[in-house]
């Protein structure tokens, strides 16, 4: 046999031990050799008994039969091209650039790069941005031989739906236990791990269970040295949220990194970035590269990081105006909605009114009027492919717009994104939220164990709150990790921009339409009421433009 492999199988240990009853010996402590031995030993069965993420091919010299299989939820990259129909010849990769140079034809899918409104919807499908490039599905596998390729899937988190217990209290024990695990199991490192924290629940949850578990549970196949906390920062700016994350690392009595996000001074490796990022993006991955390449520099090299949480959890201010239609007419649940959508403001001056309690009832109508904008809206974006499985009709209102935006378009597109952010420094990130255990589980709650007493995401504040500073645990506000878009292209990236829009290649180029394009960045450069949403609407303008130069015309694609 012959194995290519990108990944890691967390529980590869308990694995082994099953393994070895069976009276297989192993060489090394390497989850490969396990991996391995497991297909060996169960064929493509052994897919179900890994906790982990993963890409990775099995060649059979005897059967001359290649096995690949993907994780879960697609957390690691694959792609294939066929190379010829005829012979049946297949290349398979982890980038699209590793692809290309075996094609005849590098062309881009322009339904994809033109149009915004695909970023979020395609990273589910076997759509890619170049054409003839197909990406291999999450949850699958597939036998190529001289037969073809036949893909299978083997894992749909509607066939997993467990049962739990119908006291919230109780909920809340089975996922606190549950998530400790999860972090445990990715805290088996022989090199040194981190996090990168945000001072936003999900981060800061997962660092504190990393200190639960370093101070309680003597597991010596844990590593132990986990105190090391790295935070972006954008001083001056209304995204800034280091202040949570030093209450965070205070309360814990940890040192922490502050990677302060100047684009000034990654502007020159923007073309770089988007040659490593290869999609098309809504901003700038300038942040996110800037933060995993500082944990690469300070020798952390495994990062175990709280994504996945809003997407299960119901953390996004929409959910609240999607549980409305759940809450029906309980004027209980309504006002406890409303509430908590309101306080989900934050309490500037800007939005002081909105924030208020006082004027819940005033601002009742345009609570309304916004439930019916995001509903029709999103009804169509989340359009599920899973919406004829009784499975998914036995949802509520939420669930179904959670099902879809942690499987098929939001989740997916982020999963992507942050394996490329942090890879390109070589980083690993590893997320317990996405352990296939609690993902199941956030689908067996209902939406009031999500917006319980107010409050986004309430099983995990519950459950993590004795490990947590309850002024983060409780925090009702919401940042989220956005750049400062307004701020850059009126500032440090303001020339940058100028020189783009009056170059002949973006007069050229015809991925966009140069001339309206080109206003609507003038519109945010230079209009010193510019707002957040012009701010990314110029962006994502631009992107086929700067996608074209990056990637399309690099040297090496």
């Amino acid at each position: 046999y012959m194995l290519v492999f990108n990944g890691e199988i967390f529980n590869f240990i308990e694995v082994r031990s099953e393994l070895e009853q069976k009276g297989y010996t192993f060489v090394s402590d390497s989850d490969s050799e396990v991996l391995l031995a497991s297909y060996i030993e169960w064929g493509s069965k052994c897919l179900e008994k890994f906790n982990g993420m993963w890409a990775f091919a099995i060649w059979d010299r005897e059967k001359k039969e290649l096995f690949m299989s993907r994780d879960r939820f697609g957390v690691k990259p694959l792609f294939y091209t066929c190379l010829s129909e005829t012979d049946q010849a297949y290349a398979f990769a982890s980038e699209m650039k590793a692809l290309t140079p075996l094609m005849t034809q590098v062309t881009a899918n322009r339904e994809l790069v033109m149009n915004p409104q695909h970023i979020v919807s395609y990273e589910s499908t076997e759509q890619c941005v170049i054409n003839g490039i197909k990406r291999f599905p999450a949850g699958s596998y597939a036998y190529i031989n001289q037969n073809g390729m036949t893909i299978t899937k083997w894992w749909d988190t509607l066939d997993h739906i467990p049962q739990v217990p119908k006291r919230y209290e109780e909920q809340v024990e089975m996922f606190r236990e549950l998530f400790l695990d999860a972090c445990k199991l990715r805290m088996r490192s022989d090199v040194t791990i981190g996090t990168a924290l945000s001072g936003g629940l999900d981060s800061s949850a997962t660092i504190c269970a990393m200190a639960h578990l370093s101070k309680n549970d003597k597991d010596v196949r844990m590593n132990h040295d986990w105190q090391h906390a790295f935070v972006a920062t954008f001083p001056g700016t209304t995204m800034d949220e280091s202040l949570y994350a030093r209450k965070v690392t205070d309360f814990l009595g940890i040192q922490s990194t502050f990677v302060e996000i100047d684009p000034g001074k990654a502007i020159d490796q923007l073309n770089s970035y988007l040659y490593l990022f290869e999609d098309v993006y809504l901003t700038s991955p300038i942040p996110m590269m800037m933060l995993y390449h500082s944990l690469r520099e300070h020798g952390t090299l495994v990062t175990i990081d709280g994504h996945g949480a809003d997407e299960l959890f119901g953390g996004y201010t929409f959910d609240f105006i999607h549980a409305l239609k759940d809450a029906g007419l309980n004027k209980k649940d309504i006002d406890m909605i409303l509430t908590a959508y309101l306080d989900s403001f934050p309490n500037d001056g800007s939005n002081m009114a909105l924030a208020s309690r006082s004027k819940l009832r005033t601002y009742l109508n345009y609570v309304r009027r916004d439930l019916v904008k995001h509903t029709v809206r999103r009804d169509k974006l989340y359009k599920s492919s899973a919406a004829g499985r009784i499975e998914y009709q036995k949802f509520d209102t939420l669930n179904k717009i959670l099902y879809t935006s942690s499987h098929e378009t939001i989740l997916p597109t982020l999963l992507r994104n942050y394996d490329r952010y942090s890879m390109a420094s070589g980083v690993e990130i590893r997320m317990p939220f996405m352990d296939y255990r609690i993902v199941s589980m956030a689908f067996a709650l209902d939406w009031r164990s999500k917006l319980h007493g107010g409050y986004s995401k309430a099983i995990i504040r519950d459950a993590m709150a004795p490990f947590m500073p309850k002024e983060i645990a409780y925090r009702k506000t919401k940042i989220g990790f956005n750049t400062p878009i307004v701020e850059w292209m009126q500032g440090p990236l303001k020339a940058y921009f100028e020189d783009m829009i009056n170059s002949s290649s973006f007069s050229n180029c015809d991925l966009i339409k140069p001339e309206p394009v080109r206003e609507q960045v003038k519109q945010v450069l230079y209009n010193e009421h510019a707002t957040f949403a012009m701010g990314e609407a110029a962006w994502c303008s631009i992107y086929p433009y700067l996608w074209e130069q990056a990637v399309l015309k690099a040297q090496s694609i």
